[in-house]
């Protein structure tokens, strides 16, 4: 199959036009889409959250020659293509013939998307809010789970998101809980939560004032990895894809990250 139609079948379920909505409506930054065309036909599709040297090697033992990523595997301007080292996974991608697409802000916000599975994943059945409200989508959700004590909470969030690292703050039992995946723990996410009379907020990658900030105003805390937290999702994704995708598919789970 050609590389354009493993875009199409990616548009189908995480539209790329909910990328181009955030950045439009929002001020959001993102680079998502074919990020690589090697202009092979595609004979096999392996998904990895992330594009590294690790994704490239199961690539190419899957026998895949396209690599789909949830972080954009180009962020920001690249100056040079000239890897010394051989520790730059997109050069090597370029020389093993290997094409790259990326969906990021549209995965996250799509529905069945990244945010809407960290939900499920914490035993949410329906948003009672939305902070970041698109055409179709959304990011950012507040709604009740079966109440349950912050360690017990805590250590079934281990267990569903196979994770090995989890920093948790407060001891208040969680009923109310407001999640945002990813790198989405900020100032207005608090406000959020609080608005919408969370008693938990669940992400990654949290700055400490912005941690003190949301204990202070009675407000447990769980931040999960940032690869925890997006992967459980991406995978759904994955198998989603595989369902309509002509060709074989794989997954790379980088267990150092969970």
């Amino acid at each position: 199959m050609k590389l354009k139609e493993v875009y199409e079948v990616a548009d189908g379920l995480a539209p790329f036009a909910i990328s181009e909505e955030f950045k439009s409506k929002l001020g959001y930054y993102d680079n998502s889409g074919i990020i690589l065309d090697c202009r092979k036909g595609i004979c096999g599709v392996l998904f990895s959250l992330d594009l590294s040297l690790r994704a490239v090697e199961e690539a190419k033992r899957a026998g895949a020659n396209c690599i789909f990523t949830h972080h954009p595997a180009i962020w920001t301007g690249v100056t040079r293509l000239a890897d010394g080292t051989g520790t730059d996974p997109l050069v090597s991608c370029i020389a093993e013939g290997i094409s790259v697409i990326s969906a990021h802000l549209n995965l996250d916000a799509a529905p069945g998307g990244i945010d809407e599975s960290l939900m499920r994943g914490l035993g949410g059945k329906e948003a009672l809010a939305v902070m970041e409200q698109l055409t179709g989508a959304g990011y950012g959700r507040v709604y009740d789970v079966k109440e349950t004590s912050m360690n017990v909470f805590c250590e079934r969030v281990r267990q569903v998101f196979r994770t090995k690292r989890l920093v948790a703050y407060g001891s208040a039992p969680v009923s109310r809980v407001a999640s945002f995946c990813g790198a989405g723990f900020d100032a207005k996410a608090i406000a959020f939560a609080a608005e919408h009379g969370a008693d938990t907020i669940v992400s990654s990658d949290a700055k400490h004032h912005l941690i003190t900030e949301a204990v202070e105003r009675g407000l447990n805390v769980i931040l999960l990895t940032h690869y925890a937290a997006e992967n459980y999702g991406f995978l759904r994704f994955a198998e989603g894809m595989k369902q309509q995708l002509p060709v074989p598919v794989a997954t790379l789970t980088d267990e150092r990250y969970l």
